[in-house]
């Protein structure tokens, strides 16, 4: 196992009025998370925005430190550790937007190699030669070298993004919805192209997306995420035809269309009544409750815990068996 995360959470302070800097409220975005990835892994994990997903994928990355739980890297607890030098370079990110990502003022080809020629990864004469392979690996050529980022679509910055962090030969690549702010056309290149170097340096991926439909090609295991908490795992083949927990059925039955789209790219869920609870005041009892078609007393009185539906599948429901059993149309 190459990464294990241990009940993470991660709760921030909001402190609106002068009684709250003694008494602050916290917005719950990681409550209580788990879930393991192999080595050589494509793990994707799903929910709607605001559920706590990029917020883990930051943690993870060491890029913000979590109230509490563990993070185990290939044996190593760094929870709390600052991450440098080798450390550093075997975990690294690909953020959603690449506009934002690449400093404007440095050319492609010193974006790629700084962090090479930092770590010391190759020799400064071969320096050039590890620049034309990488780029050949994600899809670009050396003609992309001296050119800048607003020289760039948005597709050829995100494989610049790309050949960044996988120029450092990482272990662990997290990738935060990566496709989001990308056409539909260049969407399935950039996921090709993530398996592909997946595949080539033997890498793990966290794969951190909106649209579950997005990792069906893909990935090994999914995590479903709802208001900071993880209610569904399980390989790709158990969610997508056997899904036990009602959001994910309703995930999956739920296409983007022109109809749907509201603002930011997010989309009404069919069946799905209502907006997503505070995380500053989450439900009580199963967090779903309140917009789930299928909620009961029982659920608002009690959290459910994770059930093993097989060895390999797990859900956050009290009827996770039946719910797996229904055919839902919604």
């Amino acid at each position: 196992m190459l990464v294990e995360v241990i009940h993470l959470k991660k709760y921030f302070p909001v402190r609106r009025t002068f009684f709250d800097l003694f008494s602050p409220k916290y917005v719950h975005a990681v409550d209580d998370v788990s879930f393991d990835i192999k080595r050589g892994e494509f793990f994707g994990l799903v929910g709607e925005s605001g559920c706590g997903k990029t917020t883990t994928g930051l943690i993870l990355a060491g890029l913000i430190k979590p109230t509490s739980g563990k993070i185990i890297f290939d044996g190593n607890d760094i929870t709390f550790l600052k991450l440098k030098n080798e450390m550093r370079r075997k975990i690294q990110m690909v953020f959603q937007n690449p506009f934002s990502s690449l400093n404007p003022r440095m050319r492609v080809k010193d974006l790629i190699t700084e962090g090479m020629i930092i770590h010391k990864l190759v020799p400064k004469d071969k320096v050039n030669d590890a620049l034309a392979k990488i780029l050949d690996d994600v899809g670009l050529g050396m003609e992309f070298a001296e050119r800048y980022p607003d020289e760039l679509s948005g597709g050829q910055r995100q494989r610049v993004c790309i050949a960044r962090s996988v120029a450092l030969n990482p272990e662990f690549l997290i990738a935060d919805e990566p496709t989001a702010s990308l056409d539909v056309s260049v969407r399935a290149q950039i996921l090709e192209l993530f398996d592909k170097i997946r595949k080539k340096f033997n890498m793990s991926i966290l794969f951190i997306t909106h649209d579950i439909h997005t990792v069906k090609t893909y990935a090994d295991r999914v995590a479903v995420m709802y208001l900071g908490k993880i209610v569904e795992i399980g390989k790709k083949e158990e969610i997508f035809s056997k899904p036990s927990h009602p959001y994910t059925k309703i995930l999956l039955d739920s296409v983007p269309d022109f109809d749907k789209i509201i603002d930011e790219g997010r989309y009404r869920l069919k069946g799905i009544e209502g907006e997503i609870p505070s995380p500053l005041n989450p439900p009580y009892g199963c967090r779903f409750r309140t917009r789930c078609p299928y909620a009961d007393s029982l659920c608002e009185k009690q959290e459910p815990e994770i059930n093993k539906i097989s060895d390999t599948h797990f859900s956050a429901c009290h009827y996770s068996e039946k719910i797996k059993d229904l055919k839902i149309n919604l």
